[in-house]
């Protein structure tokens, strides 16, 4: 059973007075997540593929645009005449890999929604093993590889290391939390360990924030920062609306919504990579028609979605759009030993 994000993650002083227990027990599991993930990291021999590798990660446990910004990096170096290829765990696949995804062939029950989500644009892999993942890329062409997370997966040579970051800091909400690491806060690892072996910093913004916090940027200290923004690439769907998302932060995908002017009647929140079965989408339905209104997801949601739903549902596309875009492409050269 998947689990929702717990909100409380996200606030940078709890009330010490709540869910005392809940923390006492998670907190000294997250010491020994934080001390495993560490030795793994230091014990481990880096493969290089024989292609640069492009890493695309987080600190966090989701929902910071990692994906989106994946997604871009492989249409930059694409247009650049560079045959870059993507590659994911396919978490939520059945498949261990490597394989190249079809979305003909594969659902996201086969690869995971967003290997399918990514795959309409360019070549991507699947591989529970990274270091397998992109040596079958390297040897179908591959120039380049992609790597859609696993800034904490030590099996390939990274030659670019990027940190996607949640730059929204409003609503008493904080990116970090108060600096605990899963399970008892949302952290993979401590933020020093992570920007360590970081090469630079990706804040990611709503397109109504002006400008990322300045207390935020001073925690990434020399580490470059570029500041990026989920743009929607078309209005919200017209009239009343029920929305739903599966995702690392559904209540990001319901503030863009209402941002962007979507009459929205309601919002359902489900758990992160929710796999939507005939009762769930009967439900929504209903709850559609109760209020005469249209369904509207993300695009990742919608690639979850049975076939005859999809006809049912408007998926609702954004991208990630660099305010310096330049700074990245000195950054994709210099990854690359090229000019782009």
């Amino acid at each position: 059973m998947k689990l929702s994000t717990p909100r409380w993650w996200y606030v940078r002083e709890r009330d010490r007075s709540s869910m005392p227990l809940t923390r006492a027990l998670l907190t000294p599991i997250s010491w020994i997540w934080a001390v495993v993930t560490a030795r793994r990291i230091a014990r481990a021999a880096p493969c290089d593929p024989g292609a640069p590798v492009i890493c695309v990660g987080n600190i966090t446990m989701g929902g910071t645009g990692k994906t989106p910004v994946a997604r871009e990096i492989l249409a930059r170096l694409r247009r650049s005449g560079v045959e870059a290829h993507g590659l994911s765990r396919g978490y939520g696949g059945r498949l261990a890999g490597p394989v190249r995804v079809d979305p003909a062939q594969h659902t996201a029950a086969d690869v995971g929604d967003e290997p399918l989500m990514m795959a309409q644009d360019a070549p991507i892999w699947v591989g529970r093993d990274r270091a397998l993942g992109a040596c079958a890329a390297v040897q179908a062409g591959a120039a380049a590889i992609v790597m859609d997370d696993g800034h904490q997966n030590p099996s390939l040579a990274k030659r670019l290391s990027l940190i996607v970051v949640d730059g929204e800091t409003r609503e008493g909400e904080w990116p970090f939390g108060d600096g605990a690491v899963f399970p008892a806060g949302p952290l993979r690892e401590p933020l020093a360990a992570g920007l360590a072996r970081a090469d630079a910093v990706i804040v990611m913004l709503p397109e109504d924030l002006v400008a990322p916090d300045r207390e935020l940027l001073a925690l990434f200290g020399e580490t470059p920062v570029l500041v990026a923004r989920l743009k929607a690439l078309a209005p919200p769907p017209p009239g009343p609306q029920v929305a739903f998302a599966g995702v690392g932060k559904p209540w990001k995908v319901e503030r863009a919504l209402k941002t962007a002017g979507c009459e929205l009647a309601d919002f359902v929140a489900l758990p992160d990579h929710f796999a939507y079965d005939a009762a769930t989408l009967a439900r929504l339905a209903a709850r559609a028609e109760d209020f005469g209104a249209g369904l509207v997801t993300t695009e990742k949601d919608w690639a979850r979605l049975p076939p005859e739903w999809r006809a049912r549902v408007t998926a609702w596309p954004v991208q990630a759009q660099f305010e310096d875009e330049a700074a990245l492409d000195a950054l994709l050269s210099r990854a690359m030993g090229q000019p782009l």
